[in-house]
């Protein structure tokens, strides 16, 4: 009988392998360098590791700091650089063009390439990025997922047509420091994005909160810091009663005493991260609306909250079961009534962030810690509190 191992000729290596096998191998390289040099092998290597790449940042992105690189010049990306790598790697779903100060909106024509496929885009600080370009975007990338626009030139014109062009797949959106969006840019969002869960809205001093008015359930994250909110507005965002996490503090409005009121309706009894630092007029109304209607509450943050008395302190330790973190720093009227009323509540406490409060006696603090060994006192103030945006981020 032949020897069919002895009488075969055939040599098999790594290189007659099909592409499908080549990518299976490529993509559980756990070591960088290998990663890396894989495509260095030959041509078809090469376009192996091209089709495979996923995600793409450059040494300037906003997000990426490498302390080696600190003292070394940073390379300008412009246009040029940007078709080149796009051209290469078209099967990109992660972009971040962020601190890529020289694009514009000619720039994003390159987009082409991944189009469909891309899920995220951060232009964060592409300062010459408008309105052109965000349509641009629009028009290949209709399977966005996740669009940071922080400190652009857009306008409500360009998020109307981004929100109607990714309606079905658009979920968290920053415009943070984006001065040309207002409340109607904001409602041409949430309602034509009915998937929509997260929206950064920090210092956008034209929007008020009402283009939130009736957003769809899903929207569970609003970063609202420093906005010119009204009442109404703040009703607004909260309408559609999802809400988990809500920072609105620095409101450069005036909200009043009972402008808060509406959280604590009921609709927002989904509500577990309230950040108010530095609401100086909401009054004790408010606390004890949301003490009440936010039963899940488990980290707020009152920190110069001037207005509330003993009658709101009172209200967030009876009513406030689930709290777990509590800022209270430089409260004028946190007295030690009102102290007192929330070491006799908020059985589940386990910090207070408490320093600069006048109108507190040591003997209150001591009775405090002596009464309540399972909460750690905290005297540094924290001005961001809960989630990540980045958790946010993923696509």
């Amino acid at each position: 009988m032949e020897n069919v191992a002895e009488s075969d000729d055939v040599r098999t290596s790594i290189i007659h392998l099909p592409d499908d096998c080549l990518s299976f191998i490529f993509q559980r390289l756990d070591n960088l360098d290998d990663h890396d040099s894989f495509g260095l092998a030959c041509h078809r290597f090469l376009n192996i590791q091209n089709i495979n790449r996923r995600s793409l940042q450059f040494q300037c992105s906003l997000s990426l700091l490498i302390p080696s690189s600190l003292s070394q010049p940073t390379l300008a990306v412009n246009s040029d650089h940007l078709h080149r790598l796009l051209t290469r790697f078209q099967w990109l779903e992660h972009l971040s063009l962020s601190g890529c100060t020289v694009l514009n909106d000619s720039s994003l024509a390159s987009l082409r390439y991944p189009g469909a496929r891309l899920r995220s885009l951060h232009l964060d600080c592409c300062y010459g990025v408008s309105d052109d370009g965000i349509s641009t975007v629009a028009s290949f990338c209709p399977n966005l997922r996740v669009v940071s626009l922080y400190r652009c030139s857009i306008s409500d014109i360009g998020l109307e047509t981004l929100a109607r062009a990714a309606s079905l797949a658009l979920r968290c959106v920053n415009l943070s420091y984006c001065p040309l969006v207002s409340d109607f840019g904001v409602k041409a969002l949430t309602q034509a994005c009915l998937q929509i869960e997260s929206v950064k809205i920090s210092n956008c001093k034209s929007i008020t909160g009402v283009g939130f008015i009736n957003s769809s359930p899903t929207l569970s994250y609003v970063d609202a810091e420093s906005c010119q909110l009204e009442p109404k507005g703040v009703a607004g965002i909260v309408s559609g009663g999802g809400i988990e996490f809500l920072n609105i503090s620095g409101a450069v409005s005036y909200i009043g005493k009972d402008g808060l009121v509406p959280i604590g309706s009921g609709v927002a009894s989904k509500l577990r991260v309230l950040n108010l630092r530095m609401c100086r007029t909401v009054g004790d109304e408010s606390i004890k609306a949301i003490a009440r209607g936010c039963p899940l509450l488990q980290e707020w943050n009152l920190a110069l909250c001037h207005e509330v008395r003993v009658e709101g302190w009172v209200a967030v330790g009876k009513w406030c079961c689930s709290l777990k973190i509590l800022h209270v720093n430089r409260c004028r009227n946190l007295c030690d009534q009102g102290l007192l009323g929330i070491r006799r509540g908020c059985k589940n406490l386990r910090i207070l962030h408490m320093n600069g409060n006048a109108r507190l006696t040591t003997t209150a603090i001591e009775m405090f810690k002596l009464h309540r060994g399972d909460v750690t006192l905290r005297s540094e103030e924290v001005m961001v509190i809960g989630p990540d945006w980045r958790l946010y981020t993923r696509g």
